[in-house]
């Protein structure tokens, strides 16, 4: 099993071996704006996912803290790529992390909320209402950005 396939980048997403979570990230700096982009998604919903399963001890605000500067540099990467459909739109239904990052990966809706509405454009559509599908469309994503390298 390759580490670029997506059984390998689902063990990774779930695991919890920095070694193996870093060399990933690193793979994908190498393949330019594409990269970024699965590498930011990929750390942003690892972040979002720890933190929801923190009870605290200092973690859960660190993996807040690590989703929040992710989420920054996503919307750079998002710019530099051009190919994406994505954007920012609040939620009335949300008191306080009322901000929701939109993205529109080719197979499918991905989306974050946060308190602070970060660079970019508005989003034009709507929630797809799909819940608990981001983690499998980021690496599916992830695997489809490798494999377009080797293609």
């Amino acid at each position: 099993m390759s580490a670029r396939d997506l059984a390998a980048i689902l063990a990774i997403f779930e695991g919890s071996d920095a070694a193996r979570t870093i060399a990933l990230y690193e793979d994908l700096k190498q393949l330019g704006p594409r990269g970024l982009v699965a590498m930011e998604l990929f750390r942003i919903q690892k972040a979002s996912s720890r933190a929801k399963a923190y009870r605290g001890g200092g973690y859960r605000g660190k993996a807040y803290d690590k989703k929040q500067w992710a989420m920054e540099n996503l919307s750079r990467h998002l710019v530099d790529l051009g190919e994406l459909s994505w954007g920012w739109k609040q939620d009335p239904k949300q008191e306080f992390h009322n901000w929701v990052l939109y993205v529109d990966l080719p197979n499918g809706q991905v989306s974050f909320h946060t308190a602070t509405r970060g660079e970019g454009p508005d989003y034009a559509g709507e929630w797809d209402g799909i819940r608990n599908m981001s983690p499998t469309r980021i690496c599916r994503f992830v695997a489809d950005v490798f494999a377009k390298v080797t293609a």
